[in-house]
């Protein structure tokens, strides 16, 4: 989750820790260390680049020289109330000249998973251009919704036989949020998602379009019987339906 993070080396003979790096604030991932023990390697990213590859305290990967001439977008962390009080946090993308005078348009964004968790560095998308969105003058929100990692384990179980219903609670209670605050038009919100986040705009689609000029559904799920007898992942019914 964005926060500071420290990676740190552990003998075997002891458990005082040995403190390697620390950036600020930093989204650390995918440590590896060779068998006989050399600096381990490991991705390590700020809040305005890309993840580089790391050796010890060594940086390897200069990726962002690729983007260092792009226009990029504010990053914020925001929370707000769902319908039953839960608290949800979101990445919102805001443009460099950011106005809440303006009154931008919103598209939000879902992770997938429904373990899948949106984290405040630039370029994450893989599937939306939301870098080229919001220098256009587009506010776009991911919304950690529950049952996203990192979050502990109630958060993560609070979907368990309300899969979609209670997604969808904190989506539009994040855009009530937004409008309340005086930052987007309400007339002018799309929604769009991928795997569970496309099964939760399949759902807005059918109790909520009214509140969408578009809504875009990726490899959502439609059917969940289709769905159990034909995906390879039969357990995530039982898990997330009791059924």
């Amino acid at each position: 989750r964005g926060t500071h993070a420290t990676c740190r080396r552990v003998g075997p003979a002891s458990t005082a820790g040995i403190k390697r790096r620390e950036p600020e604030p930093a989204v650390n991932a995918g440590f590896s260390r060779s068998g006989d023990g050399q600096p381990g390697a490991g991705l390590g990213s700020d809040a305005k680049g890309r993840a580089e590859v790391y050796v010890g305290a060594k940086q390897i990967t200069d990726v962002n020289a690729q983007v260092a001439g792009w226009t990029t977008s504010a990053l914020d962390i925001v929370s707000w109330k769902s319908r039953d009080g839960a608290t949800i946090e979101g990445v919102l993308h805001k443009p460099a000249a950011f106005d809440p005078a303006n009154k931008d348009p919103l598209l939000v964004v879902f992770p997938g998973g429904p373990t899948g968790v949106s984290r405040a560095v630039p370029f994450t998308s893989t599937i939306y251009p939301i870098d080229v969105w919001v220098p256009r003058g587009v506010l776009v929100l991911e919304p950690n919704y529950r049952g996203s990692a990192g979050y502990g384990e109630k958060f993560r179980a609070l979907n368990v036989r309300n899969l979609g219903v209670g997604d969808a609670w904190d989506v539009l209670s994040g855009i009530d949020a937004l409008v309340a605050r005086g930052m987007v038009d309400a007339t002018r919100v799309g929604t769009m998602g991928w795997s569970q986040g496309g099964y939760i705009s399949a759902f807005l689609a059918t109790h909520d379009a009214a509140r969408f000029k578009a809504i875009s559904v990726g490899a959502g799920i439609s059917d969940w019987m289709t769905y159990y007898v034909n995906t390879d992942i039969t357990p995530f019914t039982r898990q997330y339906l009791k059924a």
